[in-house]
């Protein structure tokens, strides 16, 4: 199936001249060919979809359709291309395909395609990032300059932003991709794949249930709430709740650290991407935090959310007109390729997301609002995309863990703000006021190693901060070298000894709880580093001091855990 269609301007350009690049997509389920032409900023893109009888995608079904699939694409796209060129030369100025993540076989196929076309047709070759192309195909047509991306699919999610010249991972999935996540629920009863519109179906006419709800920090898991769900349905909840319950939790916990991460950055811009994105009631979500936020908000139209090749051709152009290509020899696939790490040749250094100054009394976080004054009071707001059983559970929970285990940290002599006032009920706790900013504005290697003391000291009292990030650390004392420039650390500024004292305090412990899991140890610990990859401009040192301050305080199991849970695969 072809379909087209085109934006007013902005096409790409190399060397003021517009390209045009034929793209192939073949990562899971769909093979696709794409033309984009940059003198019309427009697309022409051919897809024909692998659709099993039955359960979910097999790889070795997938690559059959791929083999039968892929010529035929590549063919329409290419006659599309010879039918708009004019003139000597190919009829596109280079081949771009998914280098991936996806299904190993389905890469292949599709490399070995692309190869055979730029061979044959005498162009460059251009190695794409799936993911990448999610959210690059979103950030040309909405026109945003640097937007916080949340990616939605099938085997992948995660939250992205751009800084030094990659795409940081703010955040991710801790087991399996969202869409595969609900996948193993509709086959667990018996429904065929692509499940998640099936789930959105059904989900109109059921009533709301209870599931786990599990976000660290900008992390999150779905393995509970896909094992209580089919727990659920097997002890007779009406299928139609069920799937209520998962789209009410799931797209819940993805706004939240959405949220999350466009409060850490400063970023007043979102893109949503990925073929799960395609759901009604996750758009609503997102535009709904957005709209309180007073931040904008864009998903591009289903055919570049669902796997094509408009945006690998799109991607490509951008690649191919900053010379981003690669030799055959070079050309290999990868079944892993993170979007962290595509060197991100194609944008300016001085588009990165900023971190926001601090100013004003009132401060707007990802799911409070602080008065900021002799005393400090936080109001966790009813959030409007929530459902109202869920908002106001989550709201009463986490504030009675916040004032629990602030104090429990104090006991443990860890810097806290002593707690004034509680009302769970409302939402609403005072603390006393401590700091003079938060650390995202005052990174040096000395306050990150403190962080990493603290988490030790917690740990070893049996609980998890739940939420460490460079905006819940406030410091007082020294100049710091300020977000912008942090890494430098103790090197180049560091501590101010003239400037008062340096006390680093640990805040909003509301996702915190009591443990004795080493992984829950490691992950508090990888949501803090997390943080600091997304907010320093050179964050290796500063990681470095996280792990440091943590050896000399901490559980050297911990530490084996937090590298085992960076290795671990995200694409399952």
């Amino acid at each position: 199936m072809a379909d087209a269609g085109e934006v007013a301007d902005g096409g790409v350009t190399r060397d003021g001249e517009p390209v045009r690049v034929l793209g192939i997509e073949g990562t899971a389920w769909c093979a696709s060919a794409a033309v984009y032409d940059g003198a019309r900023d427009d697309f022409r893109i051919h897809s024909e979809a692998y659709e099993p009888e039955s359960g979910g995608i097999h790889p070795r079904e997938a690559a059959e359709h791929m083999q039968e699939a892929v010529p035929s694409v590549v063919a329409a796209a290419l006659a599309d291309a010879r039918d708009r060129h004019d003139g000597d030369g190919p009829a596109v100025d280079a081949v771009a395909f998914s280098r991936g993540p996806g299904l190993g076989p389905c890469l292949r196929i599709v490399g070995t395609a692309a190869r055979a076309l730029a061979q044959a047709l005498d162009v460059p070759l251009v190695g794409a990032n799936h993911m990448v192309a999610h959210l690059e195909i979103g950030r040309h047509r909405s026109g945003f300059d640097s937007p916080v991306c949340l990616n939605a699919s099938g085997a992948n999610a995660h939250l992205l932003g751009y800084r030094d010249g990659r795409y940081r991972v703010l955040g991710e999935t801790m087991d399996t991709g969202v869409g595969n996540a609900i996948d193993k629920f509709t086959r667990h009863v018996g429904w065929s794949h692509p499940g998640g519109p099936k789930v959105e179906a059904h989900a109109k006419d059921g009533e709301y249930v209870d599931l786990p709800y599990v976000v660290k920090g900008m992390d999150f898991s779905f393995s509970g709430i896909m094992s209580a769900a089919k727990q659920a349905s097997d002890d007779g909840v009406p299928v139609e709740d069920v799937c209520r319950g998962l789209e009410e939790t799931i797209f819940a916990m993805l706004a939240e650290v959405t949220e999350r991460a466009l409060s850490l950055t400063g970023s007043d811009e979102l893109v949503l991407g990925g073929g799960v994105a395609q759901n009604a009631r996750l758009k609503r979500m997102l535009e709904e935090m957005c709209d309180a936020r007073d931040a904008d908000f864009y998903a591009p139209e289903p055919r570049f959310l669902r796997d094509n090749a408009g945006m690998i051709a799109l991607l490509g152009a951008k690649m191919y007109a900053a010379g981003d290509t690669l030799a055959i020899e070079d050309s290999n696939v990868d079944a892993n390729f993170r979007p962290d790490e595509v060197p991100v040749t194609w944008r300016d250094a001085g588009e990165d997301v900023a971190i926001a100054p601090e100013s004003g009394t009132e401060v707007r976080g990802a799911e409070a609002v602080v008065d900021v004054g002799d005393v400090v009071t936080k109001r966790r707001v009813p959030k409007a995309y929530r459902h109202p059983e869920l908002d106001r559970r989550l709201r009463e929970t986490r504030t009675r863990s916040e004032a629990r285990l602030t104090h429990a940290a104090r006991a443990e002599g860890v810097p806290t703000p002593v707690v004034r006032e509680v009302d769970d009920d409302e939402g609403t706790l005072v603390f006393e006021h401590v700091g003079d900013r938060d650390l995202a504005r005052g990174l040096t290697a000395e306050r990150v190693r403190a962080v990493g003391a603290h988490l030790a000291a917690l740990h070893d009292a049996g609980f998890v901060h739940g939420d460490p990030t460079t905006r819940n650390v406030r410091v007082t004392g020294g100049s710091g070298t300020g977000a912008a420039e942090a890494g430098d650390g103790d090197e180049a500024g560091g501590i101010d000894d003239e400037a008062g004292d340096e006390r680093v305090f640990l805040v909003d412990f509301g996702l915190g709880y009591h443990t004795e899991q080493v992984e829950d140890y490691a992950m508090d610990l990888h949501v803090f580093d997390q943080s600091l990859v997304g907010t320093a401009s050179d964050p290796g040192p500063l990681r470095a001091a996280l792990r440091d301050g943590y050896a000399a305080a901490g559980d050297d199991r911990v530490l084996d855990q937090l590298e085992a849970v960076e290795g671990r695969g995200r694409y399952q």
